[in-house]
């Protein structure tokens, strides 16, 4: 039996062994090929760009991600798409960019701003930008609109109706499980805390949403006529009132929209034309990822110099959280970004910092620690930043220290204002459940914001809430207080244009908010301007992590398989999951936009 037991053993470590040295040879062979490759640009070449998948403001890279969601949909990094098309326009090889039209889940107004405007600057290069799409939504529809020929499948659908979007209430929801939510706000378009105490839109919430949509709108037919000259903003606007997008496809042709009618065979010998070669074997095709490399292997600037771009995106937290089930998308941990900036102000290669933000903004205290350290940053060396979709809320508290701030028109941000959450389960509990409470307390306060599963167990008391909205106040005093410093306005004017209100790009530089309009590469030369630099090289940071650390990461997170797959299965519902989950996890004062914010692109 001992021998039986011996050789068991003996066994299982065996094939421990040699699964481990298999893995390790794997990370290895994985790891050469990755620091081995690179990336040539063949003569003849097309930049295939993809539009379809998430849209994300930095690569979000995952070797197992296709296998993990069993999708092969990849997305589109708007960083790696702009140093492209760039490197594109630059490379004799590249005679010019395919747009393959699709959905593009994701994508903020401005990010679609910014990356239409890079095409645009592509097009001064004399190549060529061909479109086409089986189906085309709103917002490729406003990228594809500035290509020399604008192709649809004779089957196809041009979505074009106008912006919308939809907010929830959970009131009636709340009231049928038993929980309330006790509410403390600053600002009185601040309706984050709208949903959860009320079933209809407020007079004020509905109002700043007609307005930025109205804005957004607008920019975006103009900018489409620009592009097509047998359009005006006018018609777009009448076809979008005519329901065209439930036409025939000979319709999109009259209509002046698409210039082709062709199915993809066709469309192969049309982009050979393009190529001017005869059989569409004859020319190359290259990704948006592989241009990006491709540019990226260029050697550092020989001076020295940096210009850092630090990428601040998503939601802030305090500090980094457990991977989860519903754990939603990139995030801004105040801990981490703190550390990061105190690198950047104390390294001197480090000329200049452009902040990069895209963020609907999160945890007032976490905003806090990270304005004081780009204060320190500030003392030593210019900060700029530049805002993507959403700098609004915390996202704006991190921006007001910048010496200058850029912004697309349609960038959405603003909604200066503060406001605190607490969901009292008294009646779920108790009335609904049969759990019974009591405290035991020494002082008044003893069991203030005692609870479970993030639920108070008793109604809050007078006193209790007179402290709390006290409490509220001070922080939005020192809000208003840190953008008047960083814009140079009287507070009492921030106080009028704050309000929790949300504002456009273009409306903000018009109220001192925003001091330019335009994109990361204006922000860049803004940067360098200020740091009086001719020759410099511009780094991105945080630096993204390897492919081993990506393995191992993906390989022991239990929750990346279910994550991927709870995309999948709730599709565009498992943001609003993630809201819903994430408002009962969110604990003192909060610098957040109102709810998400969807504009049917």
């Amino acid at each position: 039996m001992k021998d039986f037991f011996k050789y068991v053993f003996a066994t299982v470590v065996g094939i421990l062994v040699v699964g481990l040295l298999s893995f390790i040879m794997m990370m290895v062979s994985l790891l050469g090929m990755t620091m081995q490759s690179t990336t040539t640009v063949p003569s003849k070449s097309v930049m295939v760009m993809k539009l379809s998948g998430e849209m994300t403001e930095r690569s979000q890279d995952n070797p197992f991600a296709s296998l993990l969601s069993g999708s092969s949909n990849e997305g589109i990094s708007l960083s790696d798409a702009l140093k492209a098309i760039d490197a594109a326009k630059d490379n004799d090889d590249v005679k010019g960019i395919y747009i393959e039209a699709g959905s593009l889940g994701g994508a903020a107004p401005a990010m679609l701003e910014e990356l239409r405007a890079k095409l645009v600057d592509f097009k001064k290069s004399g190549k060529f930008i061909m479109a086409y799409g089986d189906t085309y939504t709103q917002g490729t529809y406003y990228l594809s609109s500035v290509a020399d020929s604008v192709v649809i499948n004779p089957s196809g659908m041009l979505e074009w109706v106008g912006l919308g979007g939809t907010v929830l209430y959970y009131k009636d929801l709340m009231d049928k499980v038993g929980v309330k939510a006790e509410v403390f706000k600053v600002g009185t378009y601040k309706s984050a805390v709208e949903p959860y105490i009320t079933n209809e839109m407020s007079d004020a919430n509905r109002e700043q949403i007609t307005v930025y949509s109205s804005e957004i709108w607008k920019k975006m037919r103009e900018d489409i006529a620009k592009s097509r000259k047998q359009l005006t903003a006018e018609k777009l606007n009448v076809y979008a009132d005519s329901c065209i997008v439930l036409s025939d496809a000979t319709e999109y042709l009259k209509a002046g929209m698409v210039d082709k009618l062709a199915y993809p065979d066709e469309v192969k010998q049309m982009l050979a034309r393009y190529m001017e070669v005869d059989d569409p074997k004859d020319y190359h095709t290259i990704s948006i990822a592989d241009m990006a490399k491709a540019s990226s292997e260029k050697a550092k600037d020989p001076s020295g110099n940096i210009v850092a771009v630090y990428y601040a995106s998503g939601e802030i937290v305090e500090e980094e959280e457990p991977t989860s089930l519903l754990s939603g998308g990139e995030r801004i941990v105040g801990q981490k970004v703190i550390k990061d900036l105190e690198k950047l102000a104390n390294d001197d290669d480090v000329k200049a910092v452009v902040l990069r933000v895209n963020s609907p903004g999160g945890s007032a205290y976490a905003s806090e620690q990270i304005w004081h350290q780009l204060m320190k940053i500030k003392e030593k060396k210019p900060l700029v930043v530049s805002m993507g979709g959403y700098a609004a809320s915390g996202g704006y508290y991190i921006s007001c220290p910048a010496d200058w701030i850029v912004a697309e028109p349609t960038t959405i941000t603003g909604s200066i204002g503060i406001f605190g959450m607490f969901f009292n389960g008294n009646e779920l509990l108790e009335k609904k459940m049969g759990l019974k409470s009591y405290s035991v307390k020494t002082n008044e306060y003893g069991d203030f914001g005692a609870g479970i599963m993030g639920l108070m167990l008793r109604d809050m008391t007078p006193n209790e809430r007179t402290h709390l909205q006290s409490y509220i106040n001070r922080g939005y005093e020192l809000f208003t207080k840190r953008v008047a410093d960083g814009r140079k306005k009287e507070q009492d004017y921030i106080k009028t244009i704050g309000e929790g209100r949300v504002w456009t790009g273009v409306h903000a530089k018009g109220i001192g908010l925003v001091d330019q309009l335009g994109g990361l590469d204006v922000a860049i030369e803004e940067a360098k301007k200020r740091a009086k630099l001719e020759k410099c090289s511009v780094m991105n940071y945080p630096a993204e992590e390897n492919l081993f650390s990506k393995l191992m990461d993906t390989a022991t997170n239990s929750d990346s398989y279910a994550d991927a797959r709870a995309r999948e299965l709730f599709g565009e519902y498992f943001e609003i999951l993630t809201t819903v989950k994430s408002v009962t996890s969110k604990s003192g004062v909060q610098a957040s936009l109102p709810y998400i914010i969807d504009f049917n692109l």
